[in-house]
């Protein structure tokens, strides 16, 4: 009598590696086909010349203690790209969220994070992009490195440590509020805010005495102060380096990570 063989187990739940893969190739492609990626360009494009070209006078003449307005300027640019980068992340995470799209992931052998961690990966990708844009744009306009390799690499790694930090909160709230338009329109005047009262346009000395304290320590600042460090100047006054910006942006990490896995496994 001939031994009876037991068919081998067969799983049909994909490697990790391979749903986070698929997914990202979901966020990104369709970006770059529809022209979807533009936005990451003209974004940066568009602030350079906004704000560049009407101030770039005034502030030559009042001083910024720079040798140019463009170095004193260019870490605001950077930093501007990250803010749109991220209010676009929190759009994309309430649309999964309102359209069902997170619930239907969650009945299919997902792991809770991987649509997360996908979305995140997507969203980098647009922030290197607007990222590189926003360089091509303070080049054009003046803006130079002036302390060698390391510097670039360090002024280069911190940008994208605060955009993936911003990137980070904004999809956190995305997926939290549900409304894509809602998420949107509540986030795109933060940026735009603590912009313009903050050291990134003009300096310190230019503002009311009674707002200093904020203006000086609030995040966006703190930010500038260190890219224009890292870049540099041909002038030896360029600022000093600081562990207040890199604070700033692992407290952001630090405390929205738990809540993304929170919102990831409670969709399971």
């Amino acid at each position: 009598m001939s031994a009876i063989t037991r068919p081998s187990t067969v799983t049909a739940t994909p490697r990790r590696t391979q749903q986070w893969w698929v997914l990202t190739t979901r966020s990104v492609v369709p970006s770059v086909k529809t022209g979807e990626v533009l936005t990451s360009i003209l974004g940066p494009a568009a602030f350079t010349a906004s704000f560049y070209i009407p101030l770039q006078t005034i502030m030559s003449f009042t001083g910024t203690g720079f040798s140019s307005y463009a170095q004193f300027m260019m870490p605001l640019v950077v930093l501007q790209a990250a803010a749109f980068t991220a209010v676009s992340a929190a759009f994309r995470a309430a649309t999964d969220a309102v359209t069902g799209l997170d619930r239907r992931f969650a009945a299919m052998p997902i792991g809770p994070l991987i649509p997360a961690a996908a979305r995140m990966c997507g969203n980098i990708f647009r922030l290197l992009v607007a990222l590189a844009t926003a360089l091509v744009c303070g080049h054009v306009i003046g803006f130079r490195f002036y302390l060698g390799a390391g510097h670039i690499l360090a002024f280069l790694l911190f940008s994208v440590l605060v955009g993936a930090a911003l990137i980070l909160a904004a999809d956190v709230i995305g997926t939290a509020s549900r409304s894509p338009e809602t998420t949107a329109q509540a986030l795109v005047l933060p940026p735009v805010i603590f912009g313009m009262l903050s050291t990134g346009l003009a300096p310190i000395d230019d503002f009311p005495s009674w707002i200093r304290p904020f203006v000086r320590n609030q995040p966006v600042s703190q930010w500038a102060g260190a890219l224009r460090a890292l870049a540099g100047d041909q002038w030896p006054q360029s600022g000093h380096l600081t562990a207040a910006p890199v604070a700033w942006a692992l407290a952001i990490v630090v405390i929205c990570i738990p809540l993304s896995i929170r919102l990831g496994k409670g969709r399971a």
